[in-house]
């Protein structure tokens, strides 16, 4: 059987324009929280707040990674073509739920096992880490409730508890501040806000009849089917989430709170239109790709567009976000990071090339190559690792950014080598 004709690139780019319409909104109001959150972080958390919001951010991402990255990708690749109460269905659902539960007891063990380097930052006693344990348990709960509508096409639902997620973060952090709570408190309470939106969620998809009662034993191929995902989101915990985590201990040794705030401010603001980014491409552009997998005219007719579309209007966006740099930054933290502008350009490149990057690199996740995406990671860290052991010494703060900016952009270089073929297909 032939592959069919590619679609004309008007009708692939009409596709994703209507997809990211759809989840505009969740988007848009997730980066409006993220916004306010470092607003308040920055102005009312003292020197260093920020740097304390991004490391908290980040010890969550740790202990989600494996499952966000893993077994939610996978979810959503395997229900998304299952009638949902079928024995299929139910497999695939079982083995995501023991999935998700196992990783939050590995998590305990390690946050119990190592709670002076992870914590410690934070000042955290043993009721602290507890709460914190029970935040994550209900985080990844709702996450995965929220993984199972979108595999359904429930965009609506999706945006509604998106919406009501990104609200009661920052209102959380703002009561306890305003309370006259510390910094550690209020993010305690930023996440078991967050984590309340299990029950709503769970709510809405139970109604739609997308949580059918699970019985009878775990599928194994389904636990080997998400666990081929899993390994390739375990590169990204070490390869990424836990290279950041070490960058900015590193930093905070080197250069103390007040001065990784500067970079801080700067990496924020890269966050919040990554998160943008991410966001459109995980509900928009990678369930397109994945749907495409046995189909290579279509999927590199896909991958084409995307990159042509991109790779320009991500340099005009970027650029114009360096020319409003002294306004920009006092707007969205405070006056005093206005200082941060010199890091601003290294960042940007960075961006830019991280983002075409994530287009390419998508294609290996759609075919679960599971050796070549993890050694692509390995490869990136080990290379970042070396950069910022040359340009720190030699450029102080504004290594952190130049080595990142080194990083992608050789790893685009090889990455337009690599999959020219499948571009071109």
């Amino acid at each position: 059987m032939t592959d069919p004709q590619p679609e004309p690139r008007a009708t692939v780019l009409g596709r994703l324009l209507r997809g990211s319409l759809g989840s505009g909104v969740a988007v848009g109001a997730r980066t409006a929280g993220a916004l306010v959150l470092n607003k308040l972080l920055a102005v009312y958390g003292g020197p260093g707040g920020l740097t304390l919001l991004a490391h908290f951010q980040n010890l969550m991402a740790l202990f989600t990674t494996l499952p966000n990255d893993g077994v939610h990708v996978g979810t959503v690749k395997y229900l998304a073509s299952l009638r949902p109460g079928s024995g299929r269905y139910r497999a695939w659902l079982g083995a995501g739920v023991v999935l998700n539960g196992a990783a939050l007891v590995l998590s305990a063990l390690l946050l119990a096992g190592g709670r002076g380097p992870l914590v410690g930052v934070f000042a955290a006693g043993w009721g602290w880490l507890t709460l914190f344990v029970v935040g994550l348990g209900l985080l990844l709960g709702h996450a995965f409730v929220v993984t199972v509508l979108l595999a359904a096409g429930r965009l609506r639902a999706y945006v509604g508890l998106t919406v009501l997620l990104s609200v009661l973060g920052p209102a959380a952090v703002a009561a306890v501040l305003g309370l006259g709570g510390s910094v550690p408190t209020a993010l305690l309470a930023y996440l078991l806000a967050q984590g309340l939106t299990l029950g709503p969620a769970a709510w809405v998809a139970g109604r739609a009849g997308l949580l059918p009662r699970l019985r009878g034993a775990v599928s194994r191929p389904a636990l080997r089917g998400l666990g081929r995902f899993l390994l390739m989101a375990l590169s990204v915990l070490l390869f990424s989430k836990a290279v950041d985590f070490s960058l900015r201990e590193l930093l905070i040794r080197q250069f103390g709170l007040a001065v990784t705030d500067l970079w801080q401010a700067v990496a924020k603001l890269s966050d919040n239109y990554t998160m943008v980014f991410s966001a459109l491409m995980s509900s928009v552009y990678y369930p397109r790709l994945a749907a495409l997998s046995s189909r290579p005219r279509e999927r590199a007719q896909l991958v084409r567009t995307v990159l042509t579309v991109l790779a320009p209007g991500l340099a005009l966006g970027l650029g114009l976000l360096w020319l409003l740099r002294g306004w920009l930054l006092p707007l969205l933290f405070e006056p005093r990071f206005a200082a941060a502008g010199f890091l601003l350009a290294p960042q940007l490149v960075a961006d830019w090339a991280k983002f075409l990057n994530w287009i390419l690199l998508f294609l290996l996740t759609a075919q679960a190559r599971v050796g070549r995406y993890v050694l692509v990671q390995a490869v990136s860290a080990l290379v970042l690792a070396a950069l910022l052991a040359l340009l720190l010494p030699r450029y102080g703060l504004l290594g952190a950014p130049l080595a990142q900016a080194a990083r992608y952009g050789l790893l685009l270089l090889w990455g337009l080598w690599y999959f020219g073929d499948s571009i071109r297909s």
